[in-house]
């Protein structure tokens, strides 16, 4: 492939910087600005401002890899490009941000694979597809999980609730208690916690561990544990709310009993982390951070 690009093969990390840097200040300047607004507006997504520097530093450390890599641009990377740009038209037309923004991680990878070729695509490959998360998802889908979380958070809090003594009547996602009614709202849903500690999961299972199963096996593991990690902080907030005062269900108080439960949440990410790494013989960070090179 080499022969039919001469000039784009001796000068690929040039052309590849150079095409990376116009397609993203031209193209998707606005794109990503209203991006970054929404990390800054929706708590749901805050999480996004730290993909790009957990991104760069997976890249960063394939570094040597990257530098051996056989430089073989490849016309396909053309097709991804052609594809993606059709993405984001498509999204612009009918004003679908979802679309445009994922159009953005097709376009990178797509300039990878035409400027540089598989090789260096397969080694950025997680870096590229960790770019996802800084996605916020479209308003149809997300509504599609808050609400059974919603529910979900309902029940067990009611459960629990119940078994400290407490009478609770449970209708949808409200639960009325004997001095207040308690309503778990979206923002209690637990899908905040629940995408950050996915994020979590993802670089702790690639910085610990080797096998691309046990990865997956801690990414997945998240999920149950933060929607209970949920449940338990709306149970927690209702038998507060009437043990200890009506203001433990809202404002600082509201807000820090989040914070605790996270920690408890990651405690339990780590808790499964370490459990599988009990079945097999220890190997050193340093080492295992090398995977991908």
């Amino acid at each position: 492939m080499g022969k039919r690009f001469p000039l784009l093969a001796e000068n690929s990390t040039a052309v590849g910087l150079l095409l990376t840097a116009l397609s993203l200040v031209w193209l998707y300047g606005g794109v990503f600005a209203a991006l970054v607004r929404q990390w800054g507006t929706d708590e749901n997504y805050s999480h996004g401002f730290l993909v790009l520097p957990l991104a760069a530093f997976f890249v960063w450390e394939r570094r040597r890899a990257l530098a051996s890599a056989p430089c073989r641009p490849t016309v396909g990377g053309l097709a991804l490009i052609a594809a993606s740009l059709c993405v984001y038209i498509a999204g612009s037309l009918g004003a679908e941000l979802f679309l445009t923004r994922v159009s953005l991680v097709g376009l990178i990878a797509g300039i990878v694979l035409f400027v540089w070729g598989r090789a260096h695509a397969r080694i950025l490959a997680f870096p590229i597809a960790f770019l996802l998360l800084m996605i916020p998802l479209p308003a149809i889908v997300f509504n599609q999980i808050a609400f059974p979380l919603q529910l979900l958070a309902s029940r067990v809090g009611e459960t629990v609730i119940r078994g400290a003594g407490i009478p609770v009547l449970r209708d949808g996602n409200l639960l009325q208690l004997p001095t207040r009614t308690l309503e778990v709202a979206e923002a209690c849903s637990g899908i905040r916690s629940l995408v950050s500690l996915l994020m979590l999961a993802i670089v702790l299972g690639y910085v610990s561990e080797r096998r691309t199963a046990h990865r997956v096996l801690i990414a997945f593991a998240a999920v149950p544990i933060a929607v209970i990690a949920n449940a338990l902080r709306v149970a927690g907030t209702g038998i507060a709310s009437e043990w200890i005062s009506p203001a433990a269900a809202e404002g600082v108080f509201h807000t820090f009993s989040g914070w605790v439960v996270f920690a408890v949440a990651t405690a339990g990410l780590l808790a499964v982390q370490r459990s599988m790494a009990a079945f097999e013989f220890p190997t050193p960070w340093r080492r295992r951070l090398e995977v991908g090179r």
